[in-house]
């Protein structure tokens, strides 16, 4: 289902390195059409020009999209722009690029590498978001141990998490610069 809505590109308060990405947080009645709450891929314009990209949760059960350097510059635009999408969901959510971290922990573990390959994409989404949202590097890495655990045990899904961050607020879009 292709959903269309206008807004104004936000600028984060806080960047990293390459200082020229903004982002847009999706209207509720948009988010609601996607099949999930948590992260989505779609395939879409900005004026007219074509991208696809992954939503991120907002933890408001809704989703914000991180607009990169290289699509604000081929669709001539900036932050502070009003600009007009439209999206639709991907058919098949494309295999997620699994960290280099927990591509040699599952390494170290042929049992643990066996049930993930045998998940689904969306669950193998779900464990990296889970892993990739830890906000120190100590949890970060327990998490991996614990994933590696419960995989080689034979738990298909990640236990416990909220890929959508409602009830946990574990995801937010970045703050708006002043």
């Amino acid at each position: 289902m292709t959903s269309q809505f206008k807004a104004t590109l936000l600028r984060p308060a806080k960047q990293d390195s390459d200082n020229s990405w903004a982002f847009v947080v999706l209207p509720k009645s948009v988010s609601e059409k996607l099949p999930r709450r948590g992260r989505t891929t779609v395939e879409g314009t900005l004026n007219t020009y074509a991208f696809q990209a992954t939503l991120e949760p907002d933890g408001q059960l809704s989703h914000w999209l991180r607009v990169s350097k290289e699509l604000l510059e081929s669709a001539g635009v900036n932050s502070g722009d009003d600009v007009t999408f439209e999206i639709t969901p991907v058919e098949q959510e494309p295999e997620p690029e699994v960290p280099a971290d927990l591509q040699d922990a599952l390494a170290a573990s042929p049992e643990a590498q066996t049930v993930w390959s045998d998940t689904t994409t969306i669950a193998r989404l779900d464990w990296i978001h889970w892993i990739t949202s830890a906000k120190q590097s100590k949890t970060r890495a327990k998490r991996i141990l614990d994933a590696c655990d419960m995989l080689a045990s034979g738990k298909r899904r990640v236990c416990c998490f909220d890929p959508s961050g409602y009830y946990s607020k574990a995801f937010s879009p970045p703050k708006t610069a002043g």
